[in-house]
């Protein structure tokens, strides 16, 4: 077994933010595997009581990145499609708006926005280190750092590649950890270089 295989993998010994990274490309990658090759009814299949479905996640984990990385990061405002939601009227819009999406904008969606979110938070971790402060800030004006962004969606995706996990075996079975040696999507998305 290479470090192909399993190329989600964070490192054995590395730096502290090697080793973040690493976990949240690990969790990218089980995430993006648990929402892979499905149809729209795949990823719009619902359990129990919940509205929530794999492709209400795979939005949703797009506005995150997006947040993270622009608003909370620099500042800078969301792009499209982000801005022309009418979030007042419907607050779950990400969640909502997916059923109206064909799998592969979903799938676009979400591997062209970690693209850009891993580019930006390379740039970010280059010009100043996991210390440095970012523009999210708290009411009393207290400004977070890079590794407290970091650490808050590596926390995010935790969350949902375990709901994930569980909407994956209700549309078709699909069990397991870790994605088998040598994976990649179907749709080939963005991954971490290794």
């Amino acid at each position: 077994m290479t470090n192909n295989d399993h190329w989600w993998e964070p490192p054995l010994a590395g730096t502290e933010a090697e080793h973040l990274v690493g976990a949240l490309d690990r969790l990218r990658t089980t995430f993006r595997w648990k929402t892979d090759d499905l149809d729209a009814a795949g990823l719009r299949t619902r359990i129990g009581a919940s509205s929530l479905t794999l492709g209400g996640l795979l939005k949703h984990l797009a506005l995150v990145e997006e947040q993270m990385f622009s608003t909370r990061l620099s500042g800078a405002p969301l792009g499209a499609p982000w801005n022309t939601a009418d979030w007042d009227s419907d607050p779950g819009w990400d969640f909502n708006s997916a059923a109206h999406d064909t799998p592969e904008d979903l799938y676009a969606l979400w591997d062209a926005t970690v693209e850009r979110s891993r580019a930006t938070f390379d740039a970010a971790l280059a010009a100043g280190g996991l210390d440095q402060l970012v523009h999210a800030a708290y009411s009393d004006g207290r400004h977070i750092s890079l590794r407290r962004l970091l650490c808050d969606l590596i926390e995010e995706y935790g969350r949902h590649t375990g709901h994930a996990d569980l909407l994956r075996e209700a549309v078709d079975g699909l069990a397991g950890e870790d994605p088998p040696a040598g994976w990649h999507a179907k749709s080939e998305g963005p991954r971490r270089r290794s």
